[in-house]
């Protein structure tokens, strides 16, 4: 007897099944999901530094750099002096980025759709009223992401 999936476990699973059915929808796609999360991050947070970028996905400095080189060169994003500090540089998406990233939400949307509509309407119903609960712990585990979990005292 397999034991119950627990939250987390779920998450994982819907995330590698997301990926394998975006692959599926659009196999013409040639941008990892690294690659998509960053565009996705920069279409969130036009203008950000690469430093933020990082920061933003948990990622190493030169990491983000390597990407943004590679998207650069695929006409996805530009780096721009910044606004206020002309030493800074600011990315922002060109309008292929917007596109590719536009395409990838609608591959993800008409996914969940789909996968919806193959379920028990009461699943259904559940799954609708869990959104709100769901973005709520979306923004809770972004605020872990940001300041690192509370410490416990330990007895």
């Amino acid at each position: 007897m397999t034991p119950e999936p627990n939250l987390a476990d779920v998450v994982a699973r819907l995330r590698r099944a997301m990926r394998r059915a975006a692959r599926t929808a659009d196999p013409d796609n040639t941008l990892s999901v690294a690659q998509l999360e960053l565009l996705s991050c920069l279409a969130e947070n036009p203008g950000a530094r690469p430093s933020r970028v990082a920061q933003l996905l948990k990622l190493a400095p030169n990491s983000v750099t390597t990407m943004v080189t590679g998207l650069r060169a695929r006409d996805l994003v530009t780096r721009t002096s910044g606004s206020e500090d002309r030493r800074t540089v600011e990315l922002e998406l060109t309008e292929s980025g917007r596109a590719a990233v536009e395409r990838y939400k609608h591959h993800n949307a008409e996914i969940l759709a789909a996968a919806i509509d193959r379920l028990h309407p009461a699943w259904r119903h559940l799954i609708a009223s869990a959104i709100p609960a769901l973005a709520e712990l979306v923004g809770a585990i972004d605020q872990l992401a940001e300041t690192g979990p509370p410490h416990t005292q330990r007895p």
